[in-house]
């Protein structure tokens, strides 16, 4: 029954880092957040801001600047939090990646995205999907699950751990 002469729409939640546009697909976002004070933890990588409180749940949260290599983030009016759910090796994690704005949610068919580059650029290549054009540049489609390595999960999941009294 597969048919592939269907058009294939992807939606999208686009955000700003700095100049840059970025988007993930909205099945990886779970919730947008105003900023929350964010309670640090020592020891933890230099992206990983911390963790808040949602509804009653440790949520650990990433300055996604940081972790693009990037300058950290400066908070402004339009700093929020996106709440991921990310998968990584079968394991459903969920966390914060702060970013500059959110901008909108569009949808795109198939035809819209182009593959991204692949010599060097300044963000790692496996965790962007393709780009996709915009009337002010070109949008990085992310694949969110591959944002974040599986060391890079273990560590927030681990200090996290940390804070959590879950009752095994």
């Amino acid at each position: 029954m597969n048919n592939d002469t269907l058009t294939n729409t992807h939606t999208y939640l686009t955000f700003r880092l700095g100049k840059e546009f970025f988007a993930a697909n909205v099945s990886n976002v779970l919730n947008i957040l105003e900023m929350l004070p964010i309670t640090q933890i020592p020891k933890a990588p230099e992206y990983m801001k911390g963790v808040v409180n949602l509804r009653g749940a440790v949520l650990p949260v990433i300055d996604t600047r940081i972790k693009f290599g990037m300058p950290a983030t400066e908070l402004g009016a339009n700093t929020a939090i996106l709440v991921l759910n990310v998968h990584i090796e079968g394991k459903e994690v969920k966390l914060g990646a702060i970013v500059d704005s959110v901008d909108e949610v569009m949808e795109l068919e198939e035809s819209q995205i182009q593959q991204p580059p692949g010599i060097g650029g300044k963000y790692k290549s496996e965790f962007i999907l393709g780009m996709a054009q915009k009337e002010s540049g070109f949008i990085m489609l992310l694949d969110m699950d591959k944002v974040f390595s599986t060391d890079e999960i273990l560590e927030v999941t681990q200090a996290n751990s940390g804070n959590e009294s879950t009752g095994n």
